[in-house]
């Protein structure tokens, strides 16, 4: 029996009725993109005004990743991103210690322009669902599991399997007690090979915590 994933290596997920591939929905990880922007397998994203190009892809989502960024972006897997996310990784940013914050030294050919006033990275973890709009700002750490609002604006840290919305986002609601969330992190489904999360789509797709842990550990 085929199992009922998408094929990872694939980079249109998506077949239509008439047979050919949804344009609009890709595979991160196989849209070429910069070393600094790392993603899962599984992890898809959505535009209904789609880039002309794969490589244009990571340009949309991450527009101020350059190849000389000191940041990186890490999403992992079965992540879902819905169109209008962008997310605003470091080297969107200005230096703010000084009196001014134009970059003079950017448009300074005989100055090091390399030089980054803000290196964090922005670690988006598995299963996580970033709705219609959502922008994720620099050094933001988002959880497992978690799901961002349409509209939303993320900034710092989000924990494993939170509802936020709004600008600035806020935890509007959690979806797991936190003895469950413990639970599913342990359990780590995510991680499972293929033919074992094919056996157990039931239960996943399911609110039942427990009897998911109980069956990959039935002791």
């Amino acid at each position: 029996m085929k199992a009922p994933l998408p094929d990872p290596t694939a980079r249109h997920p998506i077949i239509l009725p008439d047979g050919t591939p949804h344009a609009g929905t890709v595979h991160l990880s196989q849209c070429p993109r910069p070393v600094q922007f790392e993603v899962g397998d599984y992890t898809y994203a959505s535009d209904f005004d789609p880039p002309d190009t794969p490589e244009g892809w990571a340009t949309r989502l991450a527009p101020y990743l350059f190849a000389f960024s000191k940041e990186t972006l890490r999403i992992g897997r079965f992540c879902q991103i819905a169109h209008g996310v962008r997310f605003i990784t470091a080297s969107a940013n200005h230096a703010t210690t000084g009196i001014s914050t134009f970059p003079f030294q950017v448009f300074d050919t005989a100055r090091d322009s390399t030089i980054a006033p803000d290196t964090r990275d922005t670690v988006i973890g598995h299963d996580v669902w970033l709705g219609y709009g959502a922008i994720v700002l620099p050094g933001a750490q988002i959880g497992n599991g978690v799901i961002v609002g349409a509209g939303a604006v993320v900034r710092g840290t989000v924990p494993d399997y939170a509802i936020v919305t709004g600008n600035p986002a806020a935890i509007v609601k959690m979806r797991f007690s936190a003895a469950q969330i413990d639970m599913l992190n342990d359990v780590a489904w995510w991680h499972w090979p293929t033919e074992k999360i094919a056996r157990h789509i039931t239960l996943i797709e399911q609110g039942d915590v427990a009897a998911l842990a109980r069956a990959v550990n039935p002791n």
